[in-house]
């Protein structure tokens, strides 16, 4: 069991992008503790469960499964996911906006540029 765990664990941590650190200090035990658990040679993991569920956003099943539900990973990954798509449509955003500043400064200068003539 420990292994199962410890392998979850590891998969869950980098879904979220946390280091082995982040996470031990979330649960307040060392890093080393924390590696020990991922590594499977640790039970300690059960003593934290309910603050590992919390931080990696999980239900206990999901945190003992032999392999990490597709569900589990998607609801990790997702958030991931919704974070891009959001940089993206700001970034878009900004990009139109620009787009319309040159507009405007195009047809300013097209105005200047008659005046001179």
């Amino acid at each position: 069991m420990n292994k199962i765990v410890g392998n979850n664990l590891k998969k869950m941590r980098k879904a979220k992008n946390m280091t082995q650190e982040e996470v031990a200090d979330f649960l307040k035990i060392s890093q080393s503790a924390y590696a020990r658990m991922e590594q499977g040679q640790s039970t300690s993991w059960t003593i934290h469960f309910n603050k590992i569920c919390k931080v990696f956003e999980v239900t206990p099943e999901e945190l003992v499964r032999k392999e990490i539900g597709n569900e589990a990973y998607e609801k990790l990954m997702g958030k991931v996911r919704l974070t891009d798509i959001e940089m993206m449509s700001a970034y878009r955003k900004i990009i139109k906006h620009y787009e319309l500043q040159i507009e405007d400064l195009k047809t300013i200068i097209k105005h200047l540029n008659k005046g001179k003539n």
